[in-house]
């Protein structure tokens, strides 16, 4: 899929800022202009929901970002795990790989744990 097809269907899981009840899942990642964090609601040791906010100026790091969100929900919330390989191969037809190497990168990063 290309990134433009995903922001037709509409990002599902940005929000402005971090939504009452949740917790941060990792923290705040920075490249440049480029930042995301990711917030999690906990239920029953699972991560039930899973929002995230960033920087809009780039496409493909808010449609990784939803899409990185999609995957994180459902999974343990002190074991959770994304495969990069995975959210690239969903934006296969992009052409750009090395951005979106980039974009999976900060997303990993935001997503380390801390301490």
């Amino acid at each position: 899929m290309k990134v433009s097809e995903y922001h037709k269907q509409g990002l599902k899981n940005w929000v402005d800022e971090k939504p009452e009840g949740y917790e941060r899942l990792g923290q705040e990642a920075r490249s440049g202009v480029h930042r995301v964090s990711f917030f999690a609601r906990i239920a029953d040791g699972k991560l039930a929901d899973v929002r995230f906010n960033s920087s809009r100026r780039c496409r493909k790091l808010l449609a990784l970002a939803d899409l990185a969100a999609e995957k994180l929900r459902g999974q343990p919330a002190d074991d959770y795990s994304l495969e990069p390989e995975e959210l690239l191969n969903f934006f296969a037809e992009e052409r750009n790989k090395e951005t979106m190497r980039a974009r999976v990168d900060l997303i990993l990063q935001a997503l380390k744990k801390v301490g």
